[in-house]
């Protein structure tokens, strides 16, 4: 769920005792530190596209790739070294990291039910090999517990660590929103355009399965079905769920999976994640080369039908003429020119600033500006040796300090991944690789003006993830020392706003459902679209793929649409 941080920070990497300077994501030292002032390279290649997109995102990959699948000569420019924005992956010292998201499900399905990520790689032709598994540890006031996905196993914890009414209230939950999954994933992503060809490539098309699992969920399912675009928190108020340790518990994985509590998530979303968690057969998977074959996998496929990556090309203005998006110009003064369309991938604010102020509506501006924003990161990446580790660790570990203070409270929630438990080629031999943050609870405002070498930095750098390293040890246990470790970095919410280029470092928009709608694809400046978690549906790797796929979608043919959807069996 985390955004990646560039590793342009210092690090301590214990090889004869000499601290180095990790400062890009291979691991090489460049002259200069900011990549606001590096010079970047002259663009090599045709300086012109059907359509140019900004950022290499999972959802600019997706919507990139699917645009090459329609024989369309796509271009992403992307600032960085490297491709996949919050999915990168980076190596320092033949650890590799992941920045990012490491939770992941549905890799491996097809049909119309698919994860829209796994759809995509479906239509570029390309596969990411997993590890299958079916729990994480779960640290929590009322005790310690390996939580296990599937139908039956919660129970048992929830017998042990929660009471006989939340046994009881969450079965009720499962009997009423399981039944809605059929509804929620009957309409595949990938069958979605931003124009009234949707008739004919959604609404038409999947009709019947729709009016099919509607009635499949009888009356009071289809009730429930009406408030998918509704709070999810509304579904459970409506069953009278009161315990405690439920409400909690659901709030954590609401939080975990869009950066806000049930009370602000779309139920859809919820009850997607409940239909690949909790249902029969279900497992989690992790890519078993880390976070960055995902990554690896959505290049291929894009380059595979001609879509081009330029990296190192940061995009410093989106070019506006005659009232229409026409290109962009790159840092080093060069211009790319869009025949048919730029796609943005930055944050809406980010977006925003790119264009000249006098091409944007003042209403298009007003809303932007207004856009709650989810809290920042902070980050701890590990290299460790595995002797004195437990030998049954896993994978992933969800630290919850306090109940009381919310899963959205700062320096309460830590998350904790240690994919080299399950792909051990992640480290040297008999190590460790792990990524600990805090998942976008980290204000902003107590690192605003700081200068990232002065001692009040280091000083409060060292104060804010000091959680992160209490979790670290509770969950490796007496074995682990923070000094032995390898390597070491602490990224900041700085860290994100410097080398992400997120305005104020943030996660995303903290758009609550009921209150307020993630904006489309499409923009008042005809020719530009944006895609990722700034738009519909929102935040979260399945979400971004799916904008991306929509926004590629809205610029082909309705035939085109619908001979890939043929092709892929959806």
């Amino acid at each position: 769920m985390a955004l990646p941080i560039f590793p342009n920070f210092c690090a301590n990497l214990k090889s004869n005792h000499k601290p180095v300077l990790a400062r890009i994501s291979n691991g090489s030292v460049p002259a200069t530190a900011s990549p606001s002032s590096k010079r970047y390279k002259p663009f090599e290649g045709k300086p012109e596209a059907d359509v140019v997109v900004i950022g290499s995102g999972i959802g600019g990959l997706c919507c990139a790739g699917l645009l090459a699948r329609y024989q369309q000569d796509v271009l992403v420019l992307e600032s960085h070294d490297r491709p996949g924005g919050a999915a990168h992956s980076f190596k320092i010292r033949d650890y590799e990291f992941d920045s990012g998201p490491s939770l992941f499900s549905g890799f491996q399905s097809r049909g119309p039910q698919a994860n829209p990520l796994a759809q995509v790689l479906d239509a570029l032709g390309e596969s990411v090999p997993c590890a299958n598994y079916d729990s994480w540890m779960v640290y929590v006031p009322e005790g310690e517990f390996l939580s296990r996905i599937g139908p039956t196993e919660f129970f048992k914890d929830l017998e042990k660590y929660a009471s006989q009414d939340a046994v009881r209230e969450w079965q009720k939950l499962l009997d009423a929103v399981l039944p809605m999954s059929a509804a929620a994933m009957a309409l595949p992503p990938l069958s979605i355009r931003g124009d009234l060809g949707v008739i004919s490539t959604a609404a038409t098309r999947y009709a019947p399965s729709i009016l099919k699992s509607f009635i499949q969920m009888g009356p009071q399912g289809a009730l429930g079905a009406t408030k998918l675009l509704r709070p999810f928190s509304e579904i459970m108020d409506s069953l009278d769920l009161k315990d405690p340790f439920i409400r909690n518990w659901v709030d954590l994985l609401a939080f975990l999976l869009a950066g806000v509590k049930s009370n602000g998530i779309l139920s859809a979303e919820m009850v997607y994640m409940f239909a690949e968690w909790y249902k029969p057969g279900c497992s989690l998977e992790y890519p078993l080369q880390g976070t960055g074959a995902v990554v690896d996998a959505l290049v291929r496929g894009m380059q595979k039908f001609g879509g081009r990556l330029s990296l190192e090309s940061h995009v410093e203005k989106l070019l506006v003429e005659n009232d229409r998006a026409v290109g962009v110009k790159l840092r080093n003064g060069q211009f790319i020119r869009a025949k048919k369309a730029v796609v943005s991938n930055a944050s809406m604010w980010d977006t925003l600033n790119l264009l000249p102020e006098e091409a944007v509506p003042k209403s298009y501006q007003d809303r932007i500006e207004t856009t709650p924003q989810c809290e920042s990161f902070m980050h701890l990446h590990l290299g460790f040796d595995s002797e004195g580790i437990p030998e049954d660790l896993g994978i992933h570990h969800i630290v919850v300090n306090n109940w009381d203070r919310g899963v959205d409270a700062d320096q309460n929630v830590v998350l904790i991944s240690i994919p080299s438990v399950l792909s051990p080629n992640l480290a040297p031999p008999g190590k460790h690789v792990l990524h600990a943050y805090t998942p976008g609870t980290e204000p902003f405002e107590l690192w605003e003006g700081l200068d990232r070498r002065s001692s009040e930095y280091k000083k409060l750098k060292a104060e804010r993830s000091e959680v992160m390293w209490r979790a670290v040890e509770r969950v490796l246990g007496p074995g682990f020392k923070r000094e032995n470790c390898e390597v070491k970095l602490v990224g900041t919410p700085l860290t994100h706003q410097r080398f992400l280029r997120r305005n104020r470092g943030t996660y995303g928009p903290a758009i609550q459902a009921g209150k307020d709608t993630f904006p489309g694809h499409s923009t008042p400046i005809p020719n530009l679209y944006c895609c990722g978690d700034s738009t519909f549906p929102g935040i979260g790797v399945p979400a971004v793929a799916a904008s991306g796929a929509i926004v590629a979608n809205s610029l082909v043919s309705v035939s085109q649409h619908s001979q890939l959807l043929n092709a892929i069996g959806i």
